[in-house]
């Protein structure tokens, strides 16, 4: 049985490639060259603008991550339980840090009259060695990270400007939100800026600073919560590692990061998700295009194909001749576009920046033939040196998915090409030739 469907294979697919060498001129061999230059485009396309994106979304969801939410937070710990959930962390594998921390809304003022609100977060002085993904996205711009002197403060570089302050000048944290025992309005709360910070998210910059985890139990009043932030080796796997956390701890209470900022990571995902369904719009055109195109080749082999018919050839293994040729439109078109989108993908830079010339020369071209005297004004579009800076990151699963989905629609294009295969009898057909 097996041999026989390996006959099949075989001479279905020398048959397919008969025709594809018989077809590589006229209409049939254009509408097969287009088609698998639509498919290459369109891998193409769809890996390179899922992969800015990709960069473009993680660059806000690893500071978020790595500098506010955390991947999971535990709160309503006393020290007791505190130490266990240190212990159980320290004991498997996948958990990377425990950092405990406090945090308050204050009304700030810097010494040059500026205010702003803000959120104060109160950490450990070391947290910078304790914790590698804190780390990795606090990028200090002036001075140090060092909260380890009394009442120090790093402030994040929108918030510093709004205050006018500048490392070594000090910020009064005025309203503080804090326990009862401490006061709601104070003059005394004066901080010492040791560093200026800038991260890849705009909202942490504009609103979060941090102080030691000292100053903040002596300034936040003894009613002030204190959460533990974990960091997992892969922020995936935050789900399964709070439900394990919440299994063997359930006096406390364990939130994953995706429970934080829900509307703003919800809006991320429909954005990318309309990307793709506008982007694969491409492949339907392209699969309309192949269908067409397999139609008119139907039409044009009726007599080869009633040939085969009365050789014994069903029509089934008929349809499945033009069915592989599909496959192997998409198979060619998938490849080069997987080729083509990775390669690009991974000089983004190269190809931002040299679109940019492009576009400076076609515009200085265009000005300085109908509009000379305006040539002083044509300068290189700045936004195309941003979208270089924008670090592409390149998913395994989606290539897979795209090359996938590129490869699939030509299949069923040319299968439903082929349902009217031997509408006509052969008999008819071989009377008309």
């Amino acid at each position: 049985m097996s041999r026989t469907v390996l006959q099949d294979i075989k001479w279905i697919s020398l048959v397919s490639a008969r025709f594809s060498r018989v077809d590589r001129k006229g209409r049939s061999a254009v509408t097969s060259k287009l088609a698998t230059l639509g498919i290459a485009f369109g891998v193409m396309t769809l890996i390179v603008v899922m992969s800015v994106m990709n960069g473009f979304q993680m660059t806000f969801i690893d500071s978020i991550l790595e500098l506010s939410s955390y991947h999971i937070r535990i709160s309503g710990a006393d020290a007791e339980s505190e130490r266990a959930v240190r212990e159980f962390c320290a004991e498997r594998k996948g958990f990377v840090s425990v950092i405990p921390f406090y945090e308050a809304q204050t009304m700030m003022t810097g010494s040059s009259g500026g205010e702003s609100a803000a959120l104060v977060r109160a950490v450990p002085s070391d947290v910078m060695t304790a914790d590698p993904g804190f780390a990795s996205e606090m990028n200090i711009i002036f001075g140090d990270f060092d909260i380890s002197g009394e009442d120090s403060i790093v402030l994040g570089s929108t918030l510093a400007r709004r205050l006018g302050v500048r490392p070594g000048q000090y910020v009064n944290l005025l309203v503080l939100s804090g326990g009862s025992d401490v006061s709601l309005i104070s003059g005394d709360r004066n901080f010492r800026v040791t560093g200026i910070f800038s991260s890849g998210y705009s909202e942490i910059n504009s609103s979060y600073c941090f102080i030691s985890l000292e100053s903040g139990v002596r300034y936040f009043g003894r009613d002030a919560e204190r959460i533990l932030g974990i960091k997992l080796a892969d922020s995936d796997d935050a789900v399964h590692a709070a439900a394990v956390l919440e299994h063997n701890f359930p006096s406390l209470t364990v939130n994953p990061w995706r429970d934080y900022n829900k509307t703003f990571f919800g809006t991320l995902k429909i954005e990318k998700n309309m990307l793709i369904l506008l982007v694969a719009i491409i492949f339907v055109v392209v699969a309309v295009n192949i269908y067409n195109g397999m139609r008119r080749l139907v039409f044009e082999r009726r007599s080869e194909i009633a040939v085969l018919s009365a050789l014994g050839g069903s029509g089934r293994s008929i349809r499945l001749i033009f069915v592989f040729r599909g496959l192997v439109t998409g198979l060619a078109g998938a490849a080069a576009g997987v080729v083509l989108g990775i390669i690009i993908s991974m000089n983004t830079d190269i190809v931002f920046n040299a679109a940019a010339k492009i576009m400076y020369g076609l515009q200085y071209a265009v000005t300085a033939v109908f509009s000379h005297e305006n040539l002083q004004f044509v300068q290189e579009n700045s936004s195309y040196s941003i979208y270089a800076e924008i670090p592409a990151r390149i998913y395994p699963g989606e290539v897979i998915f795209i090359a996938l989905f590129g490869t699939v629609s030509p299949l069923f294009a040319s299968y439903a090409a082929g349902r009217n295969i031997l509408k006509m009898t052969v008999a008819e057909v071989l009377h008309d030739e």
